[in-house]
């Protein structure tokens, strides 16, 4: 894992240490620590988890002064642009088979009524906010939001199942299914216009 003369990352081989205040902690290749000063602390038993570690250490151990940091991130929703919410409902919900979050009375920054519309796929933890264009420039990116491009990416179990299910719901696929070195997929329109691809196993 590492390279000449020790160079590389170890963060899997290095354990963390945590100094007191708000000084960071310099850690080496070899594991060692320089505190900058200040005496080190027990290691806190929440710190003894492979994972928090992993989170703590991974990207930063390269001999370099780091930070710890337990944050986590993830994308808890993007937007499509749509021209209609409730036949945007019906498409992702009854076509898709998606579960709707959420289906708010909410205002725009001028005070206009509109609403909050959120669709997830079940199990997932990422959200679609159906936005209603408003004015002209979002109405002319309705279905064009990625430029022609697909844009938008559904893995199911059973592709041919899901492909049946939405194709008797009106879907319109673009291309036959096709396999790939990453499973079967097939291009679809969205209600809006825009082009998914529907991903399964290999068969």
């Amino acid at each position: 894992m590492s390279g000449p003369e020790g160079h590389g990352p170890r963060a899997l081989l290095l354990r963390p240490h945590i100094t007191g205040g708000s000084s960071p902690t310099t850690i080496t290749h070899e594991g060692e620590r320089h505190d900058n000063g200040r005496e080190g602390r027990d290691e806190p038993g929440w710190l003894q988890d492979p994972q928090r570690q992993a989170i703590i250490l991974a990207g930063h151990v390269t001999g370099r002064r780091c930070r710890t940091s337990l944050l986590r991130v993830q994308i808890e929703q993007f937007t499509i642009i749509i021209d209609d919410y409730d036949k945007a409902i019906e498409f992702f919900v009854g076509a898709l088979g998606f579960d709707l979050v959420e289906d708010s009375p909410s205002l725009t920054n001028d005070g206009r009524p509109k609403r909050w519309v959120v669709v997830r796929p079940p199990g997932a933890q990422t959200g679609i906010l159906l936005a209603r264009a408003d004015g002209e420039q979002q109405a002319a990116a309705i279905g064009n939001q990625m430029a022609g491009r697909v844009g938008f990416f559904l893995r199911v179990d059973d592709f041919d199942a899901a492909r049946e299910r939405m194709t008797a719901a009106g879907v319109q696929f673009l291309t036959a299914p096709r396999t790939e070195p990453y499973g079967r997929v097939a291009v679809f329109l969205d209600i809006a216009g825009n082009k998914w691809d529907l991903l399964g196993p290999a068969a």
